[in-house]
């Protein structure tokens, strides 16, 4: 049986380094594992995939390592030992898998919904196998967490990660791809019309790419966050954590030039409104009396979640009414703080220093392509999203060491579409990640010959 050839064409200059390439022939193909030869005589894995593939049509995954074009042709079926992604022994109690990409080290969790950081979903660890160092160490944050609107304090619930586990479906298993979809049900709040939601999250990792996809599917869902009608957007949150005095990014970039407003106002407001009600709420709970204790004494460098915690229906440390009397007030507040004639745009065609800003925090306006690095060690995180979120909320907070990228706007609105892609790359490329966002948005074209 002649099987076609594969013709991979890149419309951009450089080199692609394991970039993931799909491919269908027309044939009923049975074998998990084939080879492929390209035209230089080099074998490439080619894995079937069983989602993809029905009856008279296979579908194929590789990755391919190139500049300009490349072809390739599928060859035989594998027989033996195929090189790829690898398993390793987990490091939290709740891990679904820990994965040896060929790239990265990393782990993903399905969470404990105990209502602490250490009980989020998501990825838990992360690292480079190249450098070695785990952008989130004590397994307290997680990178993959969406947020708002459910999960907001003015309506009463917050952090998806902390108060609900999620299933994990493998969708496809071999050396070339590790696809996994979470399902997951959002706990309920106080708003009704955000009530028995459910979502679903699918994750990519290939072999050696420097990058890994996944997207966001939620229920159809409309309500209303900072005075405006949300319909169908969320906020996706990605952690990181280098301990107090360190952050692992310490600028921020928006592709084509950053437009943002520095400080956060709500931020301060909700402090201030946790500060109050630690000291004149009369609740007797034991969950407000263990946030007492935790968020008496330096609270600017107390983990971020407390603040939003104490305001959740879900932890019971205070009644439902107390919740919105309380936080009416600070959402009045900072409406008014946030668009007040001293809140100015600035306009930057340089990396923004976050970490010097009021409250180590801007909101960028919107972009499709973003990036968070250190100016001094090279690492860069990369995001592409298939359409552009409206706005972000950047924090690189030395006094927790807490940085976040967030897809929301002012008072926690949220700004991604549901079921966008996201694409994110990390690596050494500070200086050169423009064009790595470039690849990230425009793949490879591939043709059957």
């Amino acid at each position: 049986m002649a099987l076609p050839t594969i013709v991979l064409t890149d419309t951009l200059p450089g080199h692609r380094s394991n970039e993931p390439v799909t491919f269908a022939v027309d044939a009923d193909l049975k074998e998990n594992v084939w080879t492929a030869t390209t035209s230089t005589g080099e074998t490439l894995t080619c894995q079937r995939l069983q989602a993809q593939s029905t009856p008279g049509k296979t579908s194929f995954i590789t990755v391919a390592s190139f500049e300009g074009s490349m072809e390739f042709t599928l060859a035989a079926p594998l027989t033996g030992h195929a090189e790829g992604i690898t398993e390793l022994e987990p490091v939290e109690p709740d891990a679904f898998v820990r994965l040896d990409t060929g790239y990265f080290d990393l782990e993903m969790c399905s969470g404990t919904a105990e209502g602490t950081g250490s009980s989020k979903w998501g990825l838990r660890h992360f690292a480079t196998l190249k450098e070695g160092i785990d952008l989130l160490p004590s397994g307290n944050n997680a990178i993959g967490g969406f947020y708002g609107p459910f999960f907001t304090p003015e309506n009463g619930l917050i952090n998806p990660p902390e108060h609900t586990t999620v299933e994990i479906e493998t969708i496809e298993h071999g050396p070339i791809l590790h696809h996994y979809r979470m399902h997951g049900t959002v706990p309920d709040g106080i708003l009704e019309e955000l009530k028995g939601k459910t979502f679903s999250i699918d994750w990519k990792f290939t072999h050696g790419t420097p990058y890994f996809t996944r997207s966001y599917r939620v229920d159809d869902f409309q309500t209303v966050i900072n005075g405006r009608s949300i319909t169908n957007k969320i906020t996706v949150g990605d952690e990181f954590e280098a301990g107090q005095g360190e952050v692992v990014f310490d600028r921020f970039e928006a592709y084509g030039g950053t437009r943002y407003r520095s400080g956060d106002p709500y931020a301060a407001e909700l402090a201030k409104m946790v500060d109050e009600t630690i000291v004149t709420s009369t609740s007797d709970t034991t969950k407000f009396r263990e946030f007492r204790r935790q968020l008496t004494g330096d609270i600017e460098s107390a983990h971020w979640d407390l603040y939003w915690r104490l305001f959740c229906s879900w932890e019971g440390a205070l009644d439902n009414d107390e919740i919105r009397n309380r936080l009416t007030q600070v959402r009045a507040s900072s409406h008014v703080l946030a668009d007040l004639p001293d809140r100015k745009w600035t306009i930057a065609n340089d990396p923004v220093n976050v970490s010097v800003m009021p409250h180590e925090t801007i909101f960028p306006g919107p972009a499709s392509k973003t990036a968070e690095f250190h100016s001094e060690l090279d690492r860069a995180m990369i995001w592409w999203t298939s359409a552009p979120s409206g706005a972000f909320q950047i924090v690189q907070r030395r006094q927790s060491g807490w940085v976040n990228w967030g897809t929301n706007g002012e008072n926690e609105c949220p700004e991604l579409p549901v079921g966008v892609q996201i694409k994110t790359a990390y690596g050494m490329f500070t200086h050169n990640w423009q064009h790595v966002a470039d690849q990230l948005e425009t793949p490879p074209t591939v043709r059957t010959d």
